[in-house]
């Protein structure tokens, strides 16, 4: 083990918990708006279920392989050079996702934030404090977690009261207009941007969490306790805003705050969003760059990561800043490939590893 800490269950939930809001507070609404209208909450339920499934499957690998990351097994598994292929794979969609998410990071600050900011400075600015806080170690950021997602927590509670009185419960009907294979469709875009990323965490889980039994409790429930933030953002998002305003706008939880006015003096609550989403982006980015660079120094059997985190930082903001050549090609990526990208990484390599260990471990017993 590189890593020599332990974190608690408690702290490895509000670390799920996080890692699923992420960019999805932001984004995840306005896209099911645009592909199932006002159906995007069921899409969002069922999303919920497929999460959960998905964390059952994580947890029966963490079962089998308790004291080792995803790299470390899929070696043991499948063998030193195709578990090596596997890891550089999955160390490849961890850092093609941290870049897209210094990238939308970077893209949001620039068109409604700081406008006449380039937006290389924003991506280098938030990359700089990814790699201090990955310096500083998972302790650290898991603590600072239990520190932190109080605050998102009151934020979140805050804008939906002041949000209750614009609910116009018209927006969400007729229910079940669109077809189940769209509501599905729906579904699977919310969970390739929710709880497939969540793969991410069996680079700390269950090896880098003091007791396996909680750690796996704390990985069922900070996945529903998510999916419910997201669900009910999304209901907010289509109920107030109307699914075609939603659909048209990519940031539809910040164009949703700027509906909150009580009493015409309590108005235009964008900054409640942004600072959600600076601390729930946050660590849904470090998470990543934690794995990349622990991973790559676990596949290069190297006793240290940290000086692998300067390096692979300027690599990160150097891709991101080409990752996506415009908004078009971002659209035509999110709805054609990347899901099929997430469903590779975040479900078919965990099953394969699950089901080969299995299959070794019977020809083993005969």
């Amino acid at each position: 083990m590189i890593e020599k800490v332990k974190i608690s269950p408690h702290q490895f939930k509000l670390i799920v918990i996080l890692v699923y809001i992420g960019s999805s507070i932001l984004v995840i609404p306005g896209i099911l708006a645009s592909e199932v209208k006002q159906d995007a909450w069921i899409s969002a339920l069922l999303g919920i279920l497929f999460g959960l499934l998905l964390v059952w499957l994580y947890n029966s690998l963490g079962d089998k392989f308790g004291n080792m990351t995803l790299v470390e097994y899929s070696e043991k598994i499948l063998g030193k050079w195709i578990g090596k292929l596997i890891s550089l794979f999955f160390v490849m969609f961890l850092f093609i996702n941290c870049s897209t998410l210094i990238y939308i990071f970077g893209n949001f600050i620039t068109t409604e934030i700081l406008t006449e900011t380039p937006i290389q400075f924003t991506n280098i600015i938030f990359i700089a404090v990814i790699i201090m806080g990955t310096r500083y170690g998972l302790e650290t950021f898991a603590k600072a977690s239990e520190i932190l997602y109080p605050l998102v927590l009151v934020l979140l509670i805050m804008l939906l009261i002041f949000l209750c009185k614009d609910i116009d419960l018209k927006n969400i009907q007729p229910v079940f207009e669109y077809e189940i294979k769209h509501i599905v469709k729906g579904s699977l875009l919310y969970v390739s941007y929710s709880s497939l990323t969540l793969v991410a965490l069996m680079m700390i889980f269950p090896a880098y969490v003091n007791n396996k039994k909680e750690a796996k409790k704390s990985f069922l429930i900070g996945t529903l306790t998510g999916g419910i933030i997201i669900f009910f953002l999304t209901f907010f998002v289509i109920s107030v805003l109307d699914p075609n305003i939603a659909a048209l706008n990519e940031y539809s939880t910040f164009t949703l705050a700027k509906k909150i006015n009580v009493g015409k003096f309590l108005e235009r609550l964008e900054a409640i969003v942004t600072l959600l989403w600076f601390i729930t982006i946050f660590y849904k980015t470090i998470i990543y760059f934690y794995g990349i660079v622990f991973g790559l120094a676990q596949i290069l059997k190297l006793k240290d990561y940290k000086p692998l985190t300067l390096p692979s930082g300027i690599l990160v903001v150097i891709f991101s800043l080409i990752i996506y050549p415009n908004s078009s090609y971002a659209n035509k990526w999110n709805s054609t490939t990347w899901v099929s990208f997430a469903l590779t990484s975040g479900f078919f390599i965990p099953l394969l590893l699950l089901l080969v260990g299995k299959i070794r471990k019977i020809k083993n017993k005969y």
